[in-house]
């Protein structure tokens, strides 16, 4: 069976930051990495889902939501996949950068988190996924394109 791209990137070396994981015609995988694989402590399980909620639902608000095809966590917990479509690396980077601004500023009830909304409702933790956050606009508030290779 042949290995998924993925996986053949060497996660001792990874660093926190953001790559283009694949392209696929007009589809592009950005691999948004919050944390040093295999180096604990990962993102917390409710911190991570209150992440997916508030990010997603901010890109697809945004100018750029028409172009959003998949926000979602990385099963180690290091981590979320992006997917865009017809999307620049520049863009991407604009629209990372002010999806966590207005997530990180974010008041209020965390969307789609009410138990006929979502499937494990009890599991978020706003603060905490305002740190994470936080950390990791720090990481990346200064990348160029020319930052995204692996």
């Amino acid at each position: 069976m042949e290995m998924i791209a993925s996986f053949q990137i060497d996660h001792n070396t990874l660093k926190p930051g953001c790559y283009v994981s694949r392209i696929d015609g007009d589809i592009t995988t950005y691999d948004l990495r919050f944390i040093k694989p295999n180096t604990p402590p990962y993102i917390d399980t409710k911190a991570l889902h209150t992440i997916e909620h508030l990010f997603a639902t901010y890109a697809r608000n945004s100018r750029f939501g028409g172009n959003i095809i998949y926000f979602g966590p990385m099963g180690c917990r290091t981590g979320f996949y992006l997917i865009v479509r017809e999307l620049s690396s520049l863009d991407t980077l604009t629209l990372i950068r002010e999806t966590l601004e207005s997530a990180i500023n974010h008041q209020g009830e965390i969307p789609g988190s009410k138990p006929v909304e979502c499937g494990n409702a009890a599991e978020h933790d706003l603060e905490g996924a305002k740190a994470e956050m936080t950390k990791y606009y720090e990481t990346i508030k200064d990348l160029t394109i020319f930052d995204l290779q692996y």
